[in-house]
């Protein structure tokens, strides 16, 4: 392979690949993605795969979660089917009092320009017949949804492949130097050389940024996810905390614990996550469950996507934060406008890795 490229992307899961694809979409410039594993074997492909707007507060982190959410339906037209499904989300409530704070919610959003709606207990019902009918009300976006992450991350990578971009997978990175021109980077595979550096590593962000004497403040939340057999089909939206995949198999679990890079599951979170699924529709009590897994949501320290140039250091650019599935196609957008127009056509300031210092 080549060791000489114009930009590299340390890091091949949705957000990385996400950025490769819209780069190569405006750019004939060389790109390479390294990644140091193969793109779907961390966060990426261990996921609920939310496209979720709603209950994300301030109003001003869920405006843009709007403007990439409405990114997608274009996206895939683009990219190829990647069984990205506009339900429409819920948030049930269960306690009466929970209604004014669901109604402050909306009140925020609406005047950010997104429909929020408060639902009666009937409205609920009448959406999700097999809801717990204890509900009380929920939330309701008609823009949330869901995607297939397997679909999205190979369309991504075919998609940015047929444009030039080329992949090193299994190749942890093990140096980062600026150098006059550029940077280099030193792999278990090959040392190569670049005049831009995008560092897209998810979880792993914060040790790339120690390699170049940047603060990356990333910390790692393990999130456990069950998975029922293939059921016909009943629940017609994303619900917050669990969905139904078009092969029918119901995905569980919205569990968030600090135990590091450690993906094991565990007994006591896979009960309280059949639990809160009973508890949302009891009917799923009779379902078997087929398998557990675990991934690690990267998390910046304050809860908010880190995004754009970094101050003093010329071309490197970081994109590091959870969400990213829903984010993708936005963070591609903008790194590319960056990086091509030199300005985005929405503010980003505040999401600047500045704020840290």
């Amino acid at each position: 392979m080549n060791t000489q490229f114009d930009t590299i992307v340390i890091g091949g899961g949705v957000v990385g690949s996400g950025i490769a694809y819209h780069l190569s979409e405006r750019s004939q410039e060389s790109i390479l993605v390294i990644d140091r594993k193969y793109p779907l074997a961390g966060t990426s492909g261990s996921t609920q795969a939310w496209v979720w707007v709603h209950n994300k507060t301030p109003s001003w982190y869920a405006e843009l979660n709007y403007y990439s959410a409405e990114l997608y339906p274009y996206l895939s037209k683009k990219i190829g089917d990647v069984e990205y499904k506009r339900t429409g989300g819920l948030s049930p409530f269960f306690h009466e009092k929970d209604r004014l704070k669901a109604m402050k919610l909306a009140e925020a959003y609406k005047e950010i320009g997104i429909d929020i709606k408060v639902l009666s207990k009937e409205e609920v019902l009448e959406k999700e017949p097999f809801m717990n009918p204890d509900v009380e009300g929920a939330t309701y976006s008609s823009i949330d949804g869901n995607v297939n992450p397997f679909r999205l991350i190979d369309m991504y990578m075919r998609a940015a492949k047929r444009k030039g971009v080329q992949y090193s997978t299994y190749n942890p990175v093990h140096d980062l130097q600026k150098i006059n021109g550029g940077f280099i980077v030193a792999t278990t595979k090959d040392t190569y050389r670049c005049k831009r550096l995008i560092l897209a590593g998810g979880t792993w962000s914060r040790e790339l940024g120690k390699m170049i004497d940047v603060h990356i403040p990333m910390n790692q939340v393990r999130g456990q996810i069950l998975v029922s057999e293939p059921l016909k089909p009943f629940l017609n939206h994303t619900v917050s905390g669990l969905r139904q995949a078009n092969n029918g198999e119901v995905l569980m679990g919205y569990s968030m614990e600090n135990k590091g890079f450690d993906r094991s599951t565990t007994l006591n979170v896979m009960q309280e996550t059949a639990n809160m699924a009973i508890r949302y529709v009891p009917a799923i009590k009779k379902a078997k469950i087929v398998r557990a897994f675990s991934g690690i949501r990267a998390m910046p320290e304050d809860g908010f996507p880190i995004i754009g140039a970094v101050p003093n250091i010329e071309n490197l650019y970081v994109a590091a934060t959870h969400s990213g599935v829903t984010l993708s196609p936005l963070i591609g957008t903008l790194i590319t406008e960056l990086i091509i127009d030199k300005e985005t056509s929405i503010p980003i300031e505040r999401y600047g890795i500045s704020r840290f210092d």
